[in-house]
């Protein structure tokens, strides 16, 4: 079992730079992938970008050039650099592990952006 903890949310200015963090317990974290999702308030949860075990990314076209997804694997950690942040990424991000066909979620930060 993977029990991922997020970390690093708040309010930033448009045009701004967040650091999002994943803690994940588990011993099979480096070979699982890892991602993050967003929910916007009143809307459906959507993936933003995952990394494989191997390193390999995959981003959502509307963060594209501006998020970088990053792994640690000595640490246990995810990261989710996000910079030139827009009012339309104003969110709860979510870590998720996908462990076989079981996805395991973390509570979840706010993000807000906003002048």
């Amino acid at each position: 079992q993977v029990q991922p903890v997020e970390s690093g949310g708040g309010l930033v200015q448009p045009g701004g730079s967040l650091r999002l963090s994943c803690a994940a317990s588990g011993s099979i974290f480096s070979i699982i992938p890892m991602g993050w999702y967003r929910q916007p308030a009143g809307k459906q949860r959507e993936l933003v970008a995952s990394i494989t075990s191997g390193g390999g990314t995959w981003y959502a076209d509307s963060v594209k050039g501006r998020f970088v997804i990053s792994r640690d694997n000595a640490k246990n950690s995810v990261y989710l650099q996000m910079n030139t942040l827009k009012p339309e990424d104003t969110a709860v991000y979510y870590c998720n592990a996908l462990v076989g066909v079981l996805r395991y979620w973390g509570q979840g930060t706010q993000v807000t952006v906003s002048p």
